[in-house]
């Protein structure tokens, strides 16, 4: 291999280098708080108020009283066709008493989640499992008389 075919090679690999790091991707997704906007809702205030200041929660409970949850995170992308993954998450809790006021407010942090597995097994279902060739000849397999 010639010199200059070697430093073709070498100049064609940083581009391909250059072009994937060019792909890195970090992204922001769900609620976004202001600054010092927690503290605008003490214990006490009303449901009307933290609507006022927090918006919209990202989604709510209600099993044991009433909770808004407000929900963030970030994640980064080394190259445009990896995975990305989490660097940062937030969800900030405002839970209310039963007369909807600010009983106590949480603030939990990626070190505070865990990681759910969301694809499960399915169990199959109960009767004759068919096969390919039966599906095709269902007709002709069938004694509907």
């Amino acid at each position: 291999m010639t010199v200059k075919t070697k430093l073709t090679l070498r100049v064609a690999a940083a581009a391909g280098l250059l072009a994937l790091a060019g792909c890195a991707e970090d992204q922001a997704k769900g609620y976004v708080m202001a600054p010092n906007a927690v503290q605008q809702v003490p214990v006490g205030s009303s449901q009307e108020q933290v609507l006022v200041v927090l918006g919209t929660p990202s989604t709510t409970a209600t099993l044991k009283g009433e909770v808004y949850y407000y929900i963030s995170q970030k994640s980064h992308r080394p190259v445009a066709f990896m995975n990305a993954k989490i660097t940062d998450q937030t969800v900030l809790a405002v839970f209310f008493d039963q007369n909807r006021r600010v009983q106590r407010v949480a603030n939990y942090g990626i070190q505070d989640g865990r990681v759910i597995d969301f694809v499960s097994n399915t169990t199959p279902t109960a009767g004759e499992e068919k096969n390919f060739i039966e599906h095709m000849f269902k007709g002709l397999l069938s004694n509907d008389d």
